[in-house]
């Protein structure tokens, strides 16, 4: 679909939606996401049985202006047969992140007001250069393979999940496609704004393309990093498998000679994932972290305890050893109602499965060994911050029902999350 937007390539796109009941548009007001309304209503008209489709359009207040897009873009898709909402992110702006703090809410709102409409999924107007934009600025940031992919046509965003079907759309085409609609697109300032990295790549792009780097070659790119992480990935979640150990107190431990053993792209990989795990799915934003981790490591360098992404590194006797990072970040005191459950730090998941009130979640922040082995009946080897930074719940009278995965009560269910 680089070239136009054809009947054919259009289906084509927009077939992994179209056994959907409901689907969402996001569309701002700009040529992109107006031209992206065009498209799914034509690919609507050309199916039997189409998905509901909803425009959700959201001003954030941070323009004066916002509010008129808002209104133009529920215009159109009324011309277009197409019901819309308008969203309205309110109350205190912060004075730095905007984008990121308007990314946050935008995403919040439209998946409030999916989950109302039974919306299954949202489709957003990411093109061509949006993805060459995104490899560019991951390069620079030292990101490897995972990164380098950018954009993914499927993803879940904020709890939202999100299908960009345009992906390897030229905008120009999307341009052409609104003017001939008659329609005429808001211009939003902040997209000119050199302040924004983005803006700063997207005006470099011209000056890549007249020495072969254009935007075809940088998504074909991302194609071919995306083919070769899968692979990798692969092969990574075989070996995690074989030379990791996880426990009930929410650590890890990893053979530190098979571990040296591994080729280096699996190896960072294996502790990329061992630090999401235990550290509460805190990501490294540039891979140099787990590669100078990685290396220290099969180094056999002892001398230090390292913390590095909300965990404690340790590599003694030939094991590896990752626990949480007590106190860094302030973990939940949660109540832990009947019928219930929920993700306790972005580790555990933690059931009542009974009609019992009163029980609740807190970090064992106080617990000592000599406690715990009295309470267990058998030696524990697991690191104390592991235990001291799992969650346990206790009832009214705070007895203790489970300890991390450890459950002394039919009522409580724990579980490690490992993804």
């Amino acid at each position: 679909m680089s070239a136009s937007v054809t009947a054919e390539g259009l289906a084509a796109a927009l077939a992994p939606v179209a056994q959907c009941k409901a689907i969402g548009l996001a569309v701002s007001g700009g040529a992109d996401s107006l031209a992206l309304m065009v498209l799914v209503r034509r690919w609507a008209r050309d199916i039997a049985n189409p998905p509901a489709i909803i425009v959700y359009s959201v001003d954030h207040g941070l323009r004066p202006e916002a509010r008129l897009e808002v209104e133009m873009v529920v215009r159109e898709a009324e011309r277009l047969g197409l019901p819309a909402r308008a969203l309205r992110w309110t109350g205190a702006k912060p004075g730095a992140g905007v984008q990121e703090a308007a990314r946050l809410a935008r995403y919040g709102l439209i998946g409030q007001a999916m989950a109302e409409d039974g919306a299954e999924i949202l489709l957003t107007a990411h093109h061509i250069n949006d993805q060459a934009e995104t490899v560019l600025m991951r390069l620079a940031h030292g990101s490897g393979l995972d990164g380098l992919s950018a954009m993914q046509p499927f993803s879940l965003v904020e709890g939202v999940p999100i299908f960009r079907p345009l992906l390897g759309v030229d905008p120009k085409v999307l341009r052409a496609t609104v003017e001939a609609e008659g329609m005429t697109p808001a211009e939003d300032p902040s997209n000119n704004d050199p302040h924004y990295e983005r803006v700063r790549w997207r005006k470099v792009l011209p000056r890549l393309a007249e020495l072969g780097l254009d935007a075809d070659a940088l998504y074909r790119f991302s194609q071919r990093a995306a083919q070769a992480e899968e692979a990798l990935a692969v092969t990574a979640n075989i070996s995690f498998a074989e030379i990791v150990r996880l426990d009930g107190f929410g650590s890890a431990e990893v053979d530190a000679d098979q571990f040296a053993a591994v080729p280096k792209a699996i190896a960072d990989r294996i502790l990329a994932r061992v630090l999401r795990i235990v550290g509460g799915q805190q990501k490294p934003r540039a891979l140099g972290v787990v590669e100078r981790l990685r290396e220290a490591l099969v180094a056999g360098d002892v001398s230090k305890t390292r913390t590095v992404l909300g965990c404690v590194v340790r590599n003694a006797g030939g094991i590896i050893s990752v626990a949480r990072e007590p106190g860094r970040t302030s973990l939940p005191k949660m109540r832990l109602d009947p019928q219930t459950e929920f993700v306790w730090d972005q580790r555990f998941l933690i059931a009542n499965l009974s009609s019992a009130a009163g029980l609740a979640v807190v970090p064992a922040e106080y617990w000592q060994r000599r406690h715990l082995e009295e309470l267990f009946g058998f030696r524990i080897t697991a690191p104390m911050e592991a235990i001291r930074t799992s969650p346990m719940v206790v009832d009214g009278q705070d007895k203790v029902l489970s300890l991390g995965t450890h459950a002394f009560d039919e009522r409580i269910r724990v579980t490690f999350l490992t993804e």
